[in-house]
């Protein structure tokens, strides 16, 4: 299933829409289904959801310097969601994945979106927009709300997000969050296991201060210095109900020279493994409480 351009605003997918409105190419959100049963009724054990911004100027908050080289990679969220789910396919696991991919280009132009603005998400939050550049977490917002619409055992978003994360961890290592914290040693263990190592960061509730908005349920991102892989997680948790199992991956080892894992490339494609190792433990193949 496909909504593009005008769509996307005609059905309450702002988000996305505002991300990608200052490009000739129209945005879109891309859902991909995986059902071996073939059983319309099954439960869906695992929906996946990339950012896919397939090329990131920063908007009218420009990307400067040598910023911009290499943001035709930051679509790396929704490849490795598909990636995941063409691996799930072929090696015929026995559960049912839907795949949202939320596609755009964040470029400057007359129509594109400005900080200042306030839009109403897909889920009826509004958001101020504080940094144009700060893009992904604004179509996450409406693919998260559809993914979780279909009350999956398990929930993962991939996306190549934030700054912080990579100068928090390099790109040897993903950064991992969890409204699960029981899960977070295990992670770790997979991570070592796959070989895609992730380590994990705090998501309390009191990080949402950095958040508040005077004219809207919430802020974008927190002006001025933040940990902004903190907050965008937290951000990220306004469309996640809170009794839905749900990882989220912020993907700074997505591009790391020499490989990461059993990947030699220097886009490794970091998630799919490690996303295969978990449905394959007592955490995923639909045992999300084990």
């Amino acid at each position: 299933r496909i909504t593009a351009g005008e769509a996307l605003r005609e059905s309450g997918h702002i988000g996305v829409w505002s991300v990608g409105r200052g490009s000739e190419r129209e945005p879109v959100l891309l859902e991909l289904d995986y059902n071996p049963t073939g059983d319309a009724n099954a439960p869906v054990v695992a929906a996946l959801v990339g950012k896919g911004i397939c090329h990131d100027s920063g908007g009218y908050n420009l990307k400067v310097g040598g910023s911009m080289y290499g943001m035709h990679l930051d679509m790396g969220g929704s490849a490795v969601a598909l990636g995941t789910l063409l691996a799930i396919s072929r090696a015929k696991l026995p559960v049912e994945v839907h795949c949202w991919l939320a596609i755009a280009e964040n470029h400057i132009g007359p129509q594109a979106f400005r900080p200042g603005e306030v839009v109403t998400a897909l889920n009826g939050t509004t958001i101020e927009v504080v940094d144009t550049d700060a893009e992904g977490r604004m179509v996450l917002a409406d693919a998260l709300t559809l993914a979780a619409g279909d009350n999956p055992d398990l929930l993962i978003d991939y996306a190549t997000l934030t700054g912080a994360c990579k100068r928090a961890l390099g790109s040897r290592y993903s950064g991992a969050f969890s409204n699960r914290p029981e899960w977070l040693t295990t992670l770790i263990a997979l991570g070592q296991q796959s070989g895609e190592r992730v380590w994990p960061f705090p998501l309390d509730e009191d990080y949402d201060d950095n958040l508040d908005s005077e004219w809207a349920d919430l802020l974008q991102c927190a002006p001025g210095a933040s940990p902004d892989h903190i907050d965008a997680a937290r951000f990220l948790t306004r469309f996640v109900p809170a009794e839905l199992p749900w990882l989220h991956l912020d993907l700074s080892g997505f591009r790391n020279k020499g490989g990461n894992g059993v990947v030699g490339s220097e886009v490794t494609g970091f998630g799919v493994r490690l996303t295969l190792t978990l449905l394959d433990s007592p955490l995923g193949m639909g045992a999300p409480d084990a």
